[in-house]
């Protein structure tokens, strides 16, 4: 019989957590009763398969032994007198015949999470962490704020739901719209958790990527109206189209302009800018919309020194316009050091203050090794080295500090379209192509 080891069970605690607890959440109404419950569930799993295998449906038995631990929590702290009623309660059927504009669980719980009531950080957390499954920690490295204020958020958002009695059900239909803003947050943060994991030794989640273009879907089917809904869509597919270029065969980091580019997955290219095409008709930019233009831009070169860096620094005007945000700003300035040459690029980065953020110190080295100002890229590469969790991203810029003694490094006037960025959904890391020294002997 196969049995499971930790680290797998570990994968289907990833991959069902959201569903599980969005069943639960509807079934009791209470977040905590449902996170605990499934928490136990997984813990039990912890304990059992390794030695007895998986069961046939293992989503299945995690909301079945939730469900069974949620009851038995709730029979156990209901008073003598409506023990009996709470008992009646807890044995009805579960599924219930709610009907409404959102009929999936998991979408479901994103809007009811993404209540008016609460703070637009809070909903976005929230919903992380439940649909999710990231930690407190993974969600506080998606916010760039400590993990203790991250903490305190979620508490927060818990306890008001809780004490203002915000239910859990369906929204109306002319709910939707203003809540779409926060909805659209959630997947996005879930595709970008994906697209270069927090922490761990993996540089992709395929579980949570996946996760977020299933819920991009629906919200295209249920909102086909709206263009931010299939600008994020567009995004989503036209970066997990590059999915299987993007690393080695020992799951190394490879960057944009050294992907095999007949690897990228051709439907996804083709079905992202066909979503692009139709967001340009409708004429309504919006900040997911923009950066699946600049997707699709990438995706439209036949190599990398074909890319069109102009267009995209043009796309990432309008982006910082739209959203004035020191990582709109960063991102930019990738593109302006392609167009203009890495000297105008440091000195907009040098004003972000962004020092908390890896990927800030990652690009200022590679601007400073590109100018030939090697001592202070060496830092820059320890300070991002330091500060990011991604064991694939870790050792990358491990390799481009060392690079840095072993190589003679020429600084550059210009642009060089030769240079490359892996342009993911929010975040890039750039690397040049230095000259090797022909003794071979570092300095």
């Amino acid at each position: 019989m196969p049995v499971l080891s930790t680290a797998e069970i570990e994968r289907v605690f990833r991959a069902e957590h959201g569903r599980a607890v969005a069943v639960l959440v509807r079934a009791f109404g209470d977040i905590d009763v449902a996170e605990e419950a499934v928490q136990d569930a997984f813990t039990a799993a912890v304990a059992r398969w390794p030695t007895t295998g998986p069961p046939p449906s293992p989503a299945g038995w995690i909301i079945t032994t939730a469900r069974n631990r949620a009851i038995d929590r709730l029979r156990r702290e209901a008073s003598r007198e409506d023990r009996h009623a709470q008992a009646a309660l807890l044995d009805a059927p579960s599924e219930q015949s709610e009907e409404g504009p959102v009929r999936d669980d998991r979408l479901r719980l994103i809007f009811t999470c993404c209540h008016p009531s609460l703070a637009t950080p809070a909903q976005v957390a929230l919903t992380l962490r439940l649909l999710g499954g990231l930690s407190t920690a993974e969600i506080a490295r998606a916010f760039l704020v400590p993990e203790p204020t991250m903490a305190q958020r979620l508490v927060r958002a818990k306890g008001k739901i809780r004490d203002a009695r915000i239910p859990y059900r369906v929204p109306r239909e002319p709910d939707l719209p203003e809540r779409l803003h926060a909805v659209l947050a959630v997947v996005y943060l879930i595709f970008n958790e994906g697209y270069t994991a927090g922490s761990g030794d993996r540089l992709v989640r395929e579980d949570l990527c996946g996760e977020a273009i299933r819920l991009g879907r629906l919200l295209a089917e249920l909102m086909p109206d709206e263009p931010e809904v299939d600008g994020l869509l567009a995004l989503m597919l036209l970066a997990e189209s590059r999915r299987a270029a993007r690393t080695t065969a020992d799951g190394g980091l490879v960057l944009l302009p050294d992907q095999d580019r007949d690897l990228w997955d051709a439907d996804l290219v083709a079905e992202g800018q066909a979503l692009v095409r139709r967001c340009l008709r409708r004429n309504r930019p919006g900040p997911y919309q923009i950066q699946a233009a600049i997707n699709a831009v990438h995706s439209d070169a036949p190599c990398a020194a074909a890319t069109d860096w102009g267009q995209i620094r043009t796309l990432y005007d309008q982006l910082l316009a739209l959203t004035p945000s020191p990582i709109v700003a960063l991102n930019r300035s990738v593109a302006v050091a392609e167009v203009d040459g890495p000297q105008a690029a440091l000195g907009l980065v040098d004003d972000l203050g962004l020092d908390g953020y890896h990927l800030f110190h990652a690009i200022r080295a590679d601007l400073l090794r590109r100018l030939g100002r090697e001592a202070e890229a060496a830092e820059a590469y320890e300070a991002a080295i330091v500060r990011t969790g991604n064991e694939a991203e870790r050792e990358f810029l491990r390799l481009q500090a060392v690079a840095l003694s072993h190589v003679d490094v020429e600084p550059e006037l210009g642009g060089d379209v030769g240079q490359g960025v892996e342009a993911g959904p929010d975040v890039v890391i750039c690397r040049g192509r230095p000259r090797r020294r022909r003794r071979g002997r570092p300095r």
